[in-house]
């Protein structure tokens, strides 16, 4: 029995890598989509506990999914985290005023990234530094 279903939304090949990699081993189910577009419609399919959703990504950002996600009646309570190399404290202002439900800076760290995973599906929102 998985700890939790985390949908990544990424499209860098070594951050989604590394996420997977450090979720699965801490005992999570990880679902992947590389685009906003494909992380929705997987949302609706996987039933996530979690999304951990990129910012900058082909096609729609992840603002963009996040409003069709919150749309959604199944989805609109899933916590959606954002995931991005915007680090200054006006991109977390925006990412809280958009809906997200908390923020992962980039680089990702390893040693914490489950800890925080752990808060979000625990707590719903968390401010993770």
């Amino acid at each position: 029995m998985s700890a939790g279903r985390i949908l990544v939304v990424e499209d860098n090949p070594l951050n989604l890598k590394l996420v997977r990699d450090v979720l699965t081993v801490s005992g999570y189910e990880v679902v992947a989509a590389p685009s906003g577009e494909e992380g929705v419609s997987l949302a609706q399919t996987c039933e996530p506990d979690l999304v951990l959703m990129d910012i900058q990504l082909p096609g729609i950002d992840g603002y963009e999914a996040l409003r069709m996600l919150r749309e959604n009646r199944g989805l609109d309570a899933v916590p959606v985290v954002a995931l991005t190399a915007f680090a200054m404290r006006e991109d977390r202002e925006r990412a809280s005023s958009a809906g997200f439900d908390g923020y992962l800076g980039k680089p990702i760290s390893v040693r914490d990234l489950a800890l925080q995973v752990s808060g979000f599906l625990r707590d719903g929102r968390v401010d993770a530094s």
